[in-house]
């Protein structure tokens, strides 16, 4: 990355990067949340504790270690001159009231989004990091059918699924997982209750990997033996949305009309006022970024873009259905990550 060409581009002399995210974005560094980077005309310094000496070694370019947190002012003075940028969305307000105080000449300007924007486009080892973490939720899926049937809690689902999971590669949960029956498949993020699941519910379960820091999410509703013919007509008519806005991703497209795709065929099969979020989002070293695809999203898809389209209808006292892809976006149109399947499966 040329970071004098940044500096300029944003008129700075030094970018004090304190998102997590973007800490392990730029220098690999796994603990991101332990750490900082510091951008400057002479290049990037990683700062980190004494905790994660030898990982600090093995980064991408040189690296300091802060001895005592309260030496980070004076360590950041060796850095920082004339105007300093700041994560805007990510530094608390007692760190800046601190750096005001200890650098009273300097001016410290708000920056929001550098580096989540460059983040949107997937390189090629981001891709295979996510392609990983995409089949292993397919092998999870595969693995968790068998355990949701009646009588079975929805925790004890969540709970094998997860270790399944983390046995087979996963560093961790892309989120909470959920694992949502019956009344409760209404709730978009329902998590996992006592409830024991029965038979005519049906069951939602969302769910992502972590591989190489990188999260994979997918959504699938199954039945548990026969369903209502309510229920049967609801998950169709979602499953026809995902179908439809699925079909028109390719680069070019506005996450706004992918929304309005799957939105539109909801709201005239009278689903409309159940659709209660937007039809995705990005999908990288974290769950939700950009680009956005939702109703007021003026974000365009470009290649190497991974994302979800997952519409879902919630329909209180009844029930709910969401399905979701994840999806690389590619020169000529799309490739979908998730491999299982989606018609409607009766346990």
């Amino acid at each position: 990355m040329d970071f004098n060409s940044l500096l300029d581009k944003h008129e700075l002399d030094v970018l004090f990067v304190s998102s997590p995210h973007n800490v392990r974005y730029l220098s690999g560094f796994v603990e991101g949340k332990d750490a900082k980077v510091v951008i400057t005309r002479a290049g990037a310094t990683l700062i980190t504790d004494g905790r994660y000496i030898i990982e600090a070694a093995q980064q991408r370019f040189p690296h300091r270690i802060l001895l005592k947190r309260t030496e980070m002012n004076r360590l950041l003075s060796e850095f920082f001159t004339g105007r300093v940028g700041i994560e805007a969305e990510h530094l608390s307000v007692a760190v800046l009231e601190g750096f005001k105080r200890d650098f009273p000449n300097l001016e410290f300007v708000s920056t929001s989004g550098i580096f989540e924007k460059l983040r949107q486009r997937k390189t090629s080892e981001e891709i295979t990091h996510i392609r990983r973490a995409a089949a292993l939720a397919d092998q999870g899926f595969e693995h968790i059918l068998p355990y949701i049937k009646p009588g079975v809690r929805e925790i004890e689902v969540a709970l094998e699924l997860e270790f399944f999971l983390r046995k087979n590669g996963s560093e961790g949960l892309a989120f909470g997982t959920t694992v949502a029956s019956g009344e409760r498949s209404a709730r978009p993020h329902g998590g996992a209750s006592e409830r024991k699941i029965q038979s005519g519910d049906l069951v939602t379960l969302d769910f992502g990997c972590v591989v190489g820091g990188y999260c994979s999410d997918m959504t699938r509703t199954v039945a548990v033996g026969k369903v209502s013919a309510e229920l049967g007509a609801l998950y169709q008519a979602v499953l026809e949305a995902q179908t439809l806005a699925l079909e028109a991703v390719r680069p070019g497209v506005k996450g706004q009309e992918l929304d309005s795709l799957a939105r539109n065929h909801l709201e005239n099969r009278g689903y409309g006022p159940y659709f209660t979020h937007g039809l995705g989002h990005g999908v990288g070293l974290f769950i939700h970024e950009g680009p956005s695809l939702g109703q007021t999203s003026e974000d365009t898809l470009e290649a190497s873009n991974v994302v979800t389209i997952e519409p879902g209808v919630y329909i209180p006292n009844l029930g709910g259905c969401r399905i979701e892809d994840l999806v690389l976006v590619t020169e000529n149109g799309h490739e979908v990550l998730s491999k299982s399947p989606k018609h409607l499966i009766e346990l």
